[in-house]
């Protein structure tokens, strides 16, 4: 992904807001939602965040006076970005994407023309998931969550031997995908007793858990049959979100061999609003690293850009909030922080692997990264590594302490790419509360 005008940190907006250092949103970020005024029956449609406002792209497109920034490429787009899903936008390829951002960038500069009919406040907005999902795969790309979770369970192993050589991932379901303030109910389903008994217990999940990931949304799919060449395997994402694939760890530890999860992990998934643009993110790549002494990718997971930019250095967050903190007005408070760049694998990686075998991705389709930990016990992407299987408990600032999730509890996501002399480029929130089972 090549720099240009949009990118130029000394650029700010005649949205007063987005020029804040503090702010998620400046000018050089623009990400799609899809939206509408909260509690109105409006149709969906989509938007792009620009400071604490929404820019309706269904009323920009009734402006005429947005002729003279709109060529026919980036019209075109904005009409497919309109629309109750993002889809058709996902479906026009790297071309449509750069044509809209760059058009979006120019009318919301400071000094063009102000446009306030065409925003909406962000707390005066409701959000739905942004796409169409047809099908939702999450990986396992973080190596220190996978060595982390694997000691607990294979002491004298805790990396499998494939683990360096191939991405792996699972088929996910992509019906429980909801967005930032999703609640749901503690799920229910078989686990094994603790007394080592042969009959299994039937109720509610008592060890729930959160997983910090990154979602990747694609663009322009692949026909079936067709694999993706890993160095072109980043013009068919669109974009990265923030997602966490919540998780039933008692329910997973009794169904998951020999195929793997399955109730443990169907029953939620959240996911921010914003989807953040490969191409918002052209300044933030980090180098991919591998050590020397592991294998090396295999030739089809490998390309000459891969060392020098494969990786995106995003910060993350996780904080909790329980129903006491509510009650009493604090604030979530945080709980472990990583970064995106700590991957084993990477988006290009997962892309590649995932279609080699002609696998054919469609617009929309979402790609999990896995628990993103990074190499500190600080940085573990889940509670249960932070608590070493259930083993010790981590203390919140008001006393509490936690082991799982317990009912009430909310989860909020974080993220952002920083980096010296360059606006932040945020992805907002993903927050999900469980609700009690019945």
């Amino acid at each position: 992904m090549q720099l240009n005008e949009t990118h130029d940190p000394a650029l700010t907006s005649w949205v007063a807001s987005a020029n804040g250092a503090g702010s998620d949103f400046p000018l050089q970020n623009l990400p799609f939602a899809v939206f509408r005024r909260a509690g109105s029956s409006e149709a969906f449609r989509g938007g792009v965040a620009i400071g604490d406002q929404v820019l309706d792209l269904a009323a920009l497109g009734a402006l005429a006076d947005t002729a003279g920034v709109f060529g026919a490429e980036a019209r075109a787009a904005l009409a497919l970005a309109s629309r109750d899903s993002l889809n058709g936008l996902m479906a026009a390829g790297p071309a449509a994407w750069s044509a809209l951002r760059l058009a979006l960038s120019r009318l919301l500069r400071s000094g063009a023309a102000e446009l306030p009919q065409a925003l909406v406040a962000q707390a005066a907005a409701e959000f739905t998931v942004p796409a169409r999902i047809g099908d939702y795969t999450d990986f396992y790309t973080s190596i220190h969550h996978a060595t982390s979770v694997g000691r607990m369970f294979r002491p004298d192993e805790p990396l499998l031997p494939n683990y360096k050589w191939v991405p792996i991932g699972y088929h996910g379901r992509a019906s429980s995908i909801g967005v930032s303030g999703q609640a749901f109910l503690r799920p229910k389903g078989q686990t094994r007793p603790a007394s080592g008994g042969a009959e299994p217990h039937f109720g509610p999940c008592r060890r729930l858990d959160y997983e910090l990931e990154v979602g990747v949304f694609i663009g322009a799919g692949n026909a079936d049959g067709d694999a993706v060449p890993v160095a072109e395997a980043e013009a068919h994402v669109f974009g990265l979100c923030l997602l966490n694939d919540w998780s039933a760890r008692d329910l997973q530890a009794w169904e998951y061999q020999p195929l793997g999860p399955f109730l443990s992990k169907n029953f939620a998934t959240t996911i921010s609003p914003w989807i953040v643009t490969t191409e918002a993110l052209a300044p933030y790549r980090a180098p991919w690293r591998r050590d020397a002494a592991d294998p090396q990718p295999l030739p089809y997971l490998d390309y000459p850009a891969l060392r020098g930019s494969g990786a995106f250095d995003i910060e993350l967050e996780v904080l909790l909030q329980t129903a006491a903190m509510r009650e009493r007005g604090e604030a979530a408070a945080t709980v472990s922080r990583s970064n995106f760049r700590d991957a084993y694998w990477s988006v290009a990686q997962m892309v590649a692997h995932h279609t080699v075998n002609g696998c054919g991705l469609r617009p929309g389709d979402l790609l999990g990264s896995g628990t993103q930990s990074g190499p500190e016990p600080a940085s573990a992407g889940s509670l249960l590594e932070l608590s070493d299987g259930g083993k010790a408990s981590i203390t919140l600032p008001g006393g509490e302490q936690r082991t799982f999730l317990e009912d009430g509890d909310t989860v909020v996501l974080r993220g952002r790419a920083v980096r010296p002399g360059l606006p932040r480029i945020g992805f907002g929130e993903a927050a999900g509360t469980v609700l009690p089972a019945r």
